[in-house]
């Protein structure tokens, strides 16, 4: 057996539908369209979330709530987070990236108080909930808020 020799199995090749190319085809005049129609149409067909005339879904439901374009996102750690802390005293954010804590590094950051700090630490951070903030300083730590959110 040489490559030449070599073909597909049976009916595993099937020529395409030739459309629109005459009588002789079986597929002319009206190009397997139909007659009229939406479909037989040029841009014809109908769009994403039709019904065929019915109230669609989308219309239907409720409608709720509101987006706040404006909202600020941030990264939020947990005092939990600084348990294993053993990089500086003075923890910034961008300490807080090199030490993967942070994974979005626009964001500012925000410290909330779950948790407990057993070692005095200064943090830098954008804001502090009012429990991180009185964890922190109970622990002899230091809070220091910066700006840009």
């Amino acid at each position: 057996m040489n490559l030449h020799d070599l073909s597909p199995a049976r009916g595993a090749k099937k020529r395409r539908k030739r459309i629109g190319r005459g009588p002789g085809s079986g597929h002319g005049k009206t190009a397997t369209k139909g007659h009229k129609g939406i479909k037989a149409r040029s841009g014809g067909g109908k769009r994403p979330g039709f019904e065929g005339g019915q109230m669609p879904l989308v219309r239907r439901l409720p409608k709720f709530g509101f987006t706040n374009p404006f909202r600020t996102e941030y990264n939020v750690l947990n005092l939990k987070s600084f348990d294993a802390w053993t990089g500086p005293s003075t923890v910034t954010p961008q300490a807080l990236v090199d030490a993967g804590l942070v994974k979005r590094k626009r964001l500012p950051i925000k410290i909330l108080g779950n948790g407990e700090l057993t070692k005095p630490l200064v943090i830098q951070a954008h804001k502090f909930s009012e429990s991180a903030k009185t964890k922190i300083q109970a622990a002899g730590g230091r809070v220091e808020v910066i700006g840009g959110a």
